[in-house]
């Protein structure tokens, strides 16, 4: 078998394949897989591997790799020198290499930011979750879940080859510092979140690539919404604010007024609006967007959409340039309905070439509307199994998006279908579902939590409403007279758990089953960069679970143990074996509490495989829990009116000290 040593990693150097970890988008793990697929694939082609075998993916400085035998290599992507034993050789051509012999992939020479490395044969490593590709966050897939470091060695798989080939000038991505990037539009549009101004302000300028962009998403720079709404009601005081939903790969995510577009490891879930989409065959440029390009968004109807699967069976020309008459009409709203019991309506939201966001009802949070999403993903779920071209399903807290493959299953297919099956569904009223109870330790205002605010304040922005203390600001937000009320809440509460996968992993976003205890607050603007991992958190009036450190802008209150079990497949307390994460949807969670020092040790428990998790069967019936929410009306409404009234006078607070018309700096 030949190996590989790694003589200089280069940046960021990782191991993907193609098209990634699909499936597990509902749980909160990203499909990972190389940012600019195109390269990617193209290199596999040159060595004669199926377009998604495991290769190497390098950021800005490549990798130097020592062979031990003879080997097909071919390096694509953003243009450098590469040498090969000291001697300069092409790239998109493979090339021979020898016992001994050094491949040097020199960093970029400009434009682009990744280069991509084919070994014919692919690379030999496990697989995590049905793929190679590392998820480096995560700490899982490809070479020990991480980015590679001097002196690792990869061995060459032994797969069958066919022929090699050069790949055509007319092949190749064109790469350049300006970029044109086609995109549909929704699911979020005008007039319900942006203004019209709003959307033509997002297609009529550039945008720019701000440095703090990453395999999560690319951060830009540009002007700023005047929004449609004066704030996100339940889901926050910002006007980007909404229920959780589902994202799609290639989303314009404003986390308040900061545009992202979400990258191949950024979250599957969250509570922020996208207006437009890049479609599935534009979305490797996102893998060569560099700090400092220029972005200008085109419009183009989804229907008239690149195919993404279009690479190694044509000569496709990869452009930097969009070609448009014009995007849809429709705002991103493909359909329009109602439920078949007349409950509630049911809108069908455009989001990319690929999915289709299901929405019901009006923007509020009404556990009865969580029950229908439940239920059609039910019906869906024996299509995804049977490979017919539905990849994912995702559901949110109103909302279920629907992932295809738009060459096996295009979206005019799927529409009609989801109609179909939506007319046949039951009354929300009827659904009876497995609800466990799971009791968790919660270290109350953890100082992992405090650190996180104090590098907020330091490094992010120290004028935030929500510092010093994030409790005390949910104190204020909910208009309660201590934070000791916050803190009995917190801990009184069953929190019932709609999605997996806010911020990843397993994360739960919950809801308290009592609307008594939905203390509401604001999601941090600017996003904080870091955040601990399995801290707990509040935003709008839902709460998380972070399941591995990276950034985050829930309100802080504590922090417990791990709900995601890194040491798969052996289980460890309530984990199971087939699967790592802890959390099912619509269990219960409570809350128990500890010191900051017992729950290290509680921490190192579950790490160790030795922790336990205090889980009860039984079951939620919507019938039932509509009954104490009628029961208990006179209250429950009295309490929320106090909360809204509270929430009220912050906002005013916050328009009178000029938050709302605030900029973030370049």
């Amino acid at each position: 078998m030949t190996t590989i040593e790694v003589v200089r990693p280069g940046m960021g150097t990782t191991v993907q394949d193609w098209p990634g970890r699909t499936g597990y988008w509902q749980v909160g793990v990203p499909p990972s897989g190389p940012m600019d697929d195109v390269s990617f694939r193209l290199a596999n082609i040159a060595v004669g591997n199926p377009e998604g075998a495991p290769a190497l993916e390098t950021t800005m400085v490549g990798a130097a790799l020592r062979f031990d035998d003879h080997a097909w290599v071919c390096v694509t992507g953003a243009p450098g020198p590469v040498t090969l034993g000291g001697i300069e050789i092409p790239m998109w051509e493979p090339v021979p290499v020898g016992p001994g012999s050094v491949l040097d992939v020199a960093p970029v020479a400009g434009p682009g930011m990744r280069t991509y490395i084919a070994v014919a044969g692919g690379l030999d490593v496990p697989e995590h979750l049905g793929s190679a590709s590392t998820f480096t966050l995560g700490g899982f897939g490809g070479h020990q879940g991480r980015a590679l470091r001097a002196g690792d060695t990869l061995a060459v798989g032994t797969a069958p080859t066919g022929e090699r080939r050069r790949i055509l000038h007319d092949e190749q991505p064109a790469i350049g510092s300006h970029w044109y990037l086609a995109v549909t539009m929704g699911p979020h549009g005008a007039p319900e979140f942006f203004t019209r101004a709003d959307i033509d302000t997002v297609l009529g300028h550039d945008y720019k690539v701000h440095f703090n962009s990453d395999r999560t998403g690319i951060r830009l720079t540009g002007p700023r919404p005047q929004w449609a709404r004066p704030d996100g009601g339940e889901a926050g005081l910002h006007p980007s604010n909404i229920h959780d939903n589902a994202y799609a790969i290639g989303a314009l995510d404003f986390t308040g007024d900061t545009p992202i577009l979400l990258g191949p490891d950024g979250p599957s879930l969250g509570g922020f609006v996208c207006p437009v989409t890049v479609t599935s065959a534009d979305r490797w440029k996102l893998g060569q967007l560099a700090p400092g390009d220029t972005v200008r968004f085109v419009a183009v109807r989804a229907a008239e959409a690149a195919s993404p699967g279009a690479v190694g069976r044509s000569r496709r020309a990869f452009l930097p340039a969009v070609f448009s008459a014009g995007g849809d009409t429709d705002d991103g709203v493909l359909a329009r309905g109602a439920t078949s019991d007349g409950a509630a309506s049911v809108t069908y939201r455009r989001s990319g070439d690929d999915n289709v966001l299901v929405e019901y009802g009006e923007m509020t949070l009404d556990l009865a509307l969580r029950a229908r999403v439940h239920a059609l993903a039910q019906e869906l779920e024996p299509i995804r199994a049977a490979g017919r071209g539905l990849i994912d399903l995702t559901p949110g807290v109103r909302s279920l998006q629907v992932k295809v493959d738009p060459d096996r299953l295009p979206v005019s297919t799927l529409l009609p279908m989801l109609a179909e099956l939506e007319a046949a569904l039951p009354a929300a009223a009827d659904l009876v579902v497995p609800s466990r109870t799971v009791r968790l330790p919660l270290s109350w205002d953890d100082p992992s939590t405090r650190e996180a605010i104090e590098r907020y304040m330091h490094g992010v922005r120290k004028d935030a409403p929500w510092c010093p203390w994030n409790i005390e600001f949910i104190r204020r937000m909910n208009g309660l007279d201590s934070v000791e009320d916050v803190r009995d809440i917190v801990y009184g509460a069953d929190y019932l758990v709609l999605g997996l996968g806010d911020v990843y992993l397993g994360a739960p976003v919950a809801t308290p089953l009592d609307p008594r205890h939905r203390l509401v607050t604001t999601k941090y603007n600017p996003a904080r960069t870091w955040t601990p991992e399995n801290a707990v958190g509040i935003g709008g009036a839902y709460l998380c679970v972070y399941g591995m450190e990276g950034p985050g802008g829930y309100q802080f209150v504590g922090r417990t143990t791990q709900v995601w079990n890194h040491r798969h497949p052996q289980p460890a307390g309530g984990f199971e074996a087939e699967h790592p994460w802890l959390l099912r949807f619509f269990d219960r969670i409570q809350w128990y509490p500890v010191s900051a020092e017992e729950l290290t040790d509680l921490r190192a428990d579950t790490a160790a495989g030795r922790g336990r998790v205090n889980i009860t069967d039984g079951q939620f019936s919507l019938a039932d829990y509509q009954r104490f929410l009628e029961d208990n009306a006179a209250d429950i409404a009295a309490t929320r009116a106090g909360m809204e009234a509270a929430r009220a006078q912050e906002r005013q607070r916050w328009s009178d000290a000029g938050e709302f018309a605030r900029k973030e700096p370049a």
